[in-house]
């Protein structure tokens, strides 16, 4: 049994709909309300698809705040805090915590990376300051660290580290992971396209982006599983296999972003280095939205 399981099923990545003036909270109330009324089993705030990385701090913890008291622990909670300056991190995991989140995501530091034994130390400082549980985000094609397997032993002994979410696309390490610390710790897919591999070594689910457009059916999906039918739930990672494709066709949350703006969750509108996606990219996207039902 994990340190303590803070969901089961699909929680979003949620975007975070923006504008030329900052955060548009009128459609990130809409679109926290529509997804859980759609029957999601988790929300992650300011996490990558949330475009954390160009927020300002003020905008980060106002997301984190305005989240919590809107989703006001319908579902489950949980807040992006990590980055690459620990001090820093430390001090948002701890106002997430204070304003209502239910856990936190914290993520591998990126660019400056960090050895084995640094990503333990700085792990386990972060949750030491958590009055919530913290989440691991193992995603080296993002921050060029990796967690290693058996890091993972060392970081299960600390009792608010409760999960991993693994996005290496690695699935032998995910078997490793899972041998190894498969009793302490959850893990929740980070790729789409592997939620059902990962479910079947015991994972409990996955942070999903597709799940921003099919709250509904990603959720669906992971609880087939653990209802015992693997094939309904083959059936449906298959189904969204095309549309799962093109919403990785250019860099996360570039096509997430059109896909939801089409949805009417506000404008299409990302933060530079990140731009609007490619037309001929675009033209895909909204083809397999519509092969799937939506009236876009």
């Amino acid at each position: 049994m994990a340190n303590h399981t803070i969901f089961k099923g699909a929680a979003t990545a949620l975007i975070t709909p923006l504008n030329e003036n900052g955060v548009d909270y009128e459609n990130f109330g809409k679109l926290i309300d529509w997804q859980i009324e759609q029957g999601i089993d988790a929300l992650v705030i300011c996490g990558t698809t949330g475009e954390a990385s160009t927020l300002t701090d003020a905008e980060h913890k106002e997301a984190i705040r305005f989240a919590a008291e809107r989703i006001n622990h319908r579902v489950p909670m949980i807040a992006g805090t990590g980055g690459n300056d620990t001090a820093y991190a430390v001090e948002l995991t701890k106002y997430a915590c204070e304003v209502g989140a239910d856990a936190c995501l914290v993520v591998t530091p990126y660019y400056n990376k960090a050895t084995q034994n640094g990503l333990v130390k700085m792990f386990n400082t972060i949750a030491d300051a958590s009055t919530k549980p913290i989440i691991l985000y193992n995603i080296p094609s993002r921050t060029g660290v990796n967690i290693a397997p058996e890091t993972f032993v060392k970081l299960a002994e600390n009792p608010k580290i409760a999960a991993v979410k693994e996005a290496s696309g690695n699935i032998s390490q995910c078997v490793k992971i899972m041998q190894l610390v498969g009793d302490k710790l959850d893990m929740y897919s980070g790729n789409d396209d592997q939620i059902v591999p990962l479910l079947s070594l015991g994972g409990s689910g996955v942070i999903s982006v597709l799940s921003n457009v099919f709250p509904k059916e990603t959720s669906e999906l992971c609880h087939k599983f653990f209802d015992g039918d693997v094939k309904g739930s083959a059936e449906l990672q298959f189904k969204f296999l095309p549309l799962i494709n093109a919403l990785f066709s250019e860099v996360n949350p570039i096509p997430v972003k059109a896909a939801m703006a089409k949805l009417g969750f506000g404008e299409n509108y990302l933060r530079l280095p990140l731009t609007e996606m490619e037309e001929n990219h675009a033209e895909v996207l909204y083809a397999e939205m519509r092969k799937l039902g939506l009236d876009i």
